[in-house]
């Protein structure tokens, strides 16, 4: 049996736990050929997109996928986001959140071609306490 990423899971637990605190959760994606993003709000190849239940309509969260719609420049689109180019997840007002190894990172590609665990990846009780410096808010 293989073993499931823990990455949709704790997507899923800081959403919630953003939604419970009244708190913005904000996702940050490594863009790829499979990611289906406004392409106007992509830079340098990532994009940070508000999840909140304001924000988007129809939002789901698999194992998967992220998709939902939302609102860019008033034009209503859709979004959809393999779990794999997900590579933060984080509180907008506190900046608490996890940061994943990103889908092109050599190291987490040799760690997951040697059957090795993500060495780089979140560890339970891990927190961000300030947004990678990288990232930035699109509105």
């Amino acid at each position: 049996m293989s073993e499931q990423s823990a990455k949709p899971y704790l997507v899923r637990a800081i959403c919630e736990w953003c939604a419970d605190n009244g708190l913005t959760p904000y996702l940050a994606v490594r863009v790829n050929p499979q990611t289906r993003v406004p392409a106007a709000f992509v830079k340098n190849g990532e994009i940070v997109l508000n999840v909140s239940p304001t924000a988007t309509r129809k939002l789901t969260i698999d194992n998967q996928w992220i998709q939902f719609t939302a609102r860019f420049n008033g034009s209503s689109q859709e979004v959809a986001v393999p779990i794999g180019a997900v590579i933060g997840i984080f509180a907008k007002e506190t900046g608490y959140g996890f940061s994943f190894s990103a889908p092109d990172d050599p190291v987490a590609a040799l760690a997951s071609s040697s059957g090795a665990r993500d060495i780089d990846g979140p560890k339970l009780g891990d927190t961000v306490r300030k947004r990678p410096s990288h990232l930035q808010v699109v509105k």
